[in-house]
C-alpha cells in the first residue's frame, strides 16, 4: 500500500473544510467566537482522503505503518522515536478485583517519555519537519512538555514548555534533561496555555497546544489502533479514559471512527470519559447534557494532568462521548490514590494518579450501571508512576527499617524463624 498524506481539515462545529496550511490550527470563522479562557472554538479534526482496507505488515510504532494512518508525506517524515506498540495487557487478576469479566490495560506506560502524550508529540514534529519549522512550543502540566522534549531532542527541533511552577519535579527533570527550554509559569494550567498561544503569535513558533493543534487529536488516534489491531476482530465494548482537556478521548474516538470506516472494526466502542471530582468540567456537561462545558474555578486535584479549570476540547470530547453511547464520572482524589496500589499489585503497572483514574473510574462507573460486569473493558492507563513518586507515596506506608536479623524479619512479616 502507497503511504497516504492527502487530507482536509474540517471544523468539528461548522463542518467547513479546509486545504493543509501550516498555518491555520483552527477554523477561522468558528474562532471568532472564542471567550477568553473558554474551550478552544473551531476544533479542527484531520480527514484522510483514503484509509488502507487492512491491517499494515509492519507493526504500529513502524513509519511505514504510521504513514498510512497519519497525515503525513511518507515514513521520512518521523524522527527516529520509538512512540506507541505499548502493550495491551489481559488483566483477569484486576478484572475479578474489579468485578467484570473481561478486562485489558492499555500500558502507555511504556512510551519512552513515560505517558501517551508521546504520539501526539511525534506527529506534531513531523509535521513540523516538512514545514521546515525549527520550534515548537506548547503549554503543559507535565507530560505533554517532556513528550514534545523528547520527541524535539530526537528530531533536532528546539522545545520550548509552558509548565504551571506546581508541576511535578520529575516531569520539570524531563524537559530540561531533553534540552526544553522551559518557562515556569506561577499561575495555573489555564494561564501558561494562554500564554504559549501569545508567545506563538509573538515569535512565530509552532503551537502544539493540545486542543488548538488538531495534529494532537490525531496522533493520540493511534492508541485506538493498537487495541483494535490486537483484538482484532473484536471490539471492545467499553474504553476508559482519563480527561483533562479531552484530547486523548478525542484521540481514541477518532481513531475507532476511522477504523470503522475502512471496514477494520465493526463500530466505536462506548467511552467512558473519567474526572476528579474538583476538576470535572466535562463530567459535570455531561451530567447536565450540555454541549459544553462550564470552567471550574480553582480546578484542583492529585491528578496534576487532569486539572484543568477550563478543557480546550469540551465541545469535541462531550460529542464524542455522547455519540459513543458513553459516559463519565468523577472520582475522589482518596479514589485515585487508592487506585494506584491497586492495579500496580494486580497487574504490575505502576501509573501516575491521572492515570490511575481509569480504574477508580471503572468502579464508579460499575456502581452507576454505566458498565456492566459482563462487557469487555479497556483502561488506557496513560502515564508511569514515577513522573510522580511524591504523590504515588501518600497511597503507601513505607516499613521502618530492622536490624540484619532473620528473627526480626519472621516478626515483621507474620513467619515461622
Amino acid at each position: 500500500m502507497d503511504p497516504m498524506g492527502d487530507f482536509v481539515f474540517r471544523c468539528s462545529e461548522c463542518r467547513q473544510e479546509y486545504a493543509e496550511d501550516p498555518a491555520l490550527l483552527v477554523c477561522p470563522t468558528c474562532s471568532d467566537r472564542q471567550e477568553p479562557g473558554g474551550s478552544t472554538r473551531g476544533v479542527l479534526e484531520v480527514e484522510l482522503a483514503d484509509l488502507p482496507g487492512r491491517w499494515p505488515d509492519h507493526g504500529p510504532s513502524d513509519s511505514r505503518f504510521l504513514a498510512e494512518f497519519l497525515p503525513v508525506r511518507g515514513p521520512g517524515s518521523f524522527p527516529t522515536y520509538p512512540a506507541g506498540d505499548t502493550p495491551l495487557l489481559p488483566s483477569p487478576r484486576l478484572a475479578t478485583r474489579l468485578g467484570v469479566d473481561s478486562l485489558w490495560i492499555k500500558d502507555d506506560t511504556r512510551n519512552p517519555s513515560g505517558s501517551t502524550k508521546d504520539r501526539a508529540s511525534l506527529l506534531v514534529a513531523a509535521k513540523a519537519r516538512e514545514y521546515g519549522l525549527e520550534t515548537i512550543a506548547a503549554a503543559s502540566t507535565g507530560n505533554a512538555g517532556t513528550a514534545l522534549a523528547a520527541v524535539g531532542a530526537a528530531a533536532g527541533l528546539q522545545t520550548v514548555v509552558f509548565v504551571p511552577a506546581t508541576a511535578p519535579e520529575a516531569k520539570l527533570v524531563q524537559m530540561l534533561s531533553y534540552g526544553a527550554r522551559v518557562v515556569p509559569v506561577d499561575g495555573t494550567y489555564d494561564e501558561a496555555f494562554e500564554l504559549c498561544l501569545a508567545a506563538c503569535r509573538q515569535f512565530g513558533w509552532y503551537n502544539r497546544n493540545t486542543a488548538f493543534n488538531p495534529f494532537t487529536i490525531e496522533g493520540k488516534k493511534t492508541a485506538a489502533l493498537e487495541i483494535a489491531r490486537t483484538m482484532d476482530p473484536v471490539t471492545p465494548d467499553v474504553v476508559v479514559v482519563p480527561v483533562g482537556d479531552g484530547v486523548i478521548l478525542a484521540g481514541v474516538a477518532k481513531g475507532f471512527a476511522d477504523l470503522e470506516a475502512a471496514g477494520l472494526t465493526d463500530r466505536v466502542p462506548r467511552l467512558l470519559a473519567v474526572q476528579p471530582e474538583e476538576s470535572a468540567a466535562i463530567a459535570h456537561a455531561w451530567a447536565v447534557g450540555s454541549d459544553d462545558a462550564t470552567p471550574v474555578s480553582g480546578a484542583h486535584s492529585v491528578a496534576d494532568s487532569l486539572t484543568v479549570e477550563a478543557p480546550r476540547n469540551a465541545r469535541l470530547c462531550l460529542r464524542q462521548v455522547r455519540d459513543s453511547g458513553g459516559g463519565a464520572v468523577t472520582v475522589s482524589d482518596s479514589e485515585i490514590l487508592a487506585a494506584i496500589p491497586t492495579l500496580a499489585s494486580h497487574c504490575g503497572v505502576f501509573a501516575e494518579p491521572s492515570a490511575a483514574a481509569t480504574v477508580a473510574g471503572l468502579e464508579a462507573a460499575l456502581a452507576a450501571g454505566l458498565v456492566e460486569r459482563k462487557e469487555s473493558v479497556v483502561l488506557l492507563v496513560t502515564g508511569t508512576g514515577l513522573k510522580d513518586v511524591p504523590a504515588a507515596a501518600q497511597a503507601v506506608s513505607r516499613p521502618e527499617a530492622i536490624e540484619p536479623s532473620l528473627d526480626l524479619v519472621a516478626r515483621r512479616l507474620g513467619l515461622q524463624a
